[in-house]
């Protein structure tokens, strides 16, 4: 390998669009500059309120792993901000150096992760530089965006689904090399080929939420959505639920948004969701929605918007919206939840579960199949983008702050290789043809 210096021929090749064996040709640096956290700051925050992401997060150059031979090194173009980020910038619920470890008890591909330092992200897109000596469908060259989803093809289990996994890892989370760095290094079945019409950091900020969402709506194993199923999808303007009211009017679903102002609830009816309930409106008072009277208030919404309870309701937010959730859900409706990130400790009236038939579906992540098919939709224009702010690496902690706090809606990306916005595009007929007002609607 080279020394670092070379670290900017090889992104400039990659900007300029150097052909696979040319990019081949270039070495590798043996160091690169990524956004980490490290393990000597994990008691920063001990007794404070306030855990700015902004004192825990550093940008500075990092070494180049060994390559495995089912992984890839991806010359990153963009990465995404994703709530996992913000746990680990504040070492919570448990400092993820703690995956690390654990993960580096399994021999030297696990070892190589156990490291001082944590590269984060989860989310991204970029162009592969290296492949390792086991990787038989993908080559330097091509424009790929990266799936979250971190399998062992070993396990038994992600032949049913990589989900029921007993080693399924969330990448950059439970695994170092993630995604905010000018290079990550990922394994061959984290690979998807890359919408043609979108730029670097739109492709690169759809897959962890936009795949969760269609595991949790579409796939076999969430709440199997129909034509015509009225869906309750809390959050609509969120990095999930802005996700949600797409795949669910996409598929011939009746999406009703919840949204906590009149500006989110003009962008979820740029959508496409003609129904949407501003949450402020409802009049709860100081407890919000929990209170005793929260859900029968929703329901009356509900029914004032579509004429009936919602058969499926999308659930991610937790403790405080949960009794709401299973109380509207009609009989025999599903409640699908995938997080808890208002508390994990949910309290709801039973009753209105077991009376009237209802079920509650845990949903973790997605699999393979299931991120190369929301990426599809994506490709072919009948899903898009919800981009609303970018960042450029130097100020990964900044972008962080903004999700910690609440002060975006939509995606937030982090430029790595890419030198500015709007760069990767190799289809502009059919982004014309899909409209900048669409691909765009979070920026407005």
């Amino acid at each position: 390998m080279a020394n670092s210096g070379s670290s900017h021929a090889l992104l400039d090749a990659v900007r300029s669009g150097a052909s696979g064996p040319e990019l081949q040709e270039i070495d590798l640096p043996t160091r690169f500059r990524a956004a980490f956290t490290r393990k000597d700051e994990v008691g920063i925050f001990e007794g404070q309120t306030d855990k700015d992401v902004r004192r825990s997060m550093h940008v500075g150059e990092v070494e180049m792993p060994e390559l495995a031979p089912d992984e890839c090194v991806v010359a990153v173009m963009s990465a995404a901000i994703n709530f996992n980020t913000v746990w680990s910038a504040i070492f919570e619920p448990v400092p993820t150096f703690a995956f690390l470890e654990k993960f580096g008890r399994q021999g030297w591909y696990g070892a190589r992760h156990d490291l001082p330092y944590h590269i984060l992200g989860s989310d991204g897109s970029g162009v592969v530089v290296r492949t390792g000596a086991g990787v038989k469908h993908w080559k330097v060259g091509d424009k790929v965006v990266l799936s979250p989803s971190y399998v062992d093809e070993e396990d038994h289990g992600s032949y049913d689904d990589g989900m029921m996994s007993e080693t399924q890892l969330a990448w950059g989370f439970e695994t170092n090399f993630g995604s905010l760095g000018e290079y990550c290094i990922v394994k061959a079945n984290q690979l998807i080929r890359k919408p043609a019409h979108l730029t670097w950091e739109e492709a690169g900020s759809n897959t962890l939420c936009a795949a969760t969402a269609y595991r949790m709506l579409v796939g076999t194993h969430g709440a199997r959505m129909k034509q015509g199923d009225v869906v309750l999808i809390w959050g609509a303007t969120g990095g999930l639920g802005s996700f949600a009211t797409q795949l669910v009017k996409n598929g011939g679903g009746i999406p009703v948004g919840v949204v906590s102002s009149e500006e989110k609830a003009e962008i979820v009816r740029s959508q496409g969701c003609e129904h949407v309930i501003n949450r402020n409106d409802l009049n709860l008072g100081e407890q919000g929605l929990r209170h005793p009277k929260a859900g029968r208030m929703l329901g009356e919404a509900i029914r004032g918007l579509v004429g009936e309870d919602p058969g499926i309701v999308f659930e991610y937010l937790g403790r405080e919206t949960f009794g709401a959730s299973v109380y509207v859900a009609k009989r025999g409706g599903k409640i699908v939840t995938c997080g808890s990130s208002t508390g994990y400790k949910h309290e709801y009236d039973n009753r209105f579960l077991w009376m009237r038939l209802k079920s509650i579906i845990g949903s973790h992540g997605f699999n393979y199949h299931e991120a190369v098919e929301v990426n599809r939709l994506f490709s072919l224009g009948m899903i898009h983008p919800t981009l609303s702010s970018v960042f450029p690496l130097d100020e990964a902690g900044e972008a962080t702050r903004a999700v910690q706090t609440n002060q975006h809606i939509g995606k937030v990306a982090v430029l790595c290789g890419a030198t500015g916005e709007g760069q990767g595009v190799d289809d502009p007929a059919l982004r014309e043809k899909i409209g900048e007002e669409k691909l765009n609607l979070y920026r407005r």
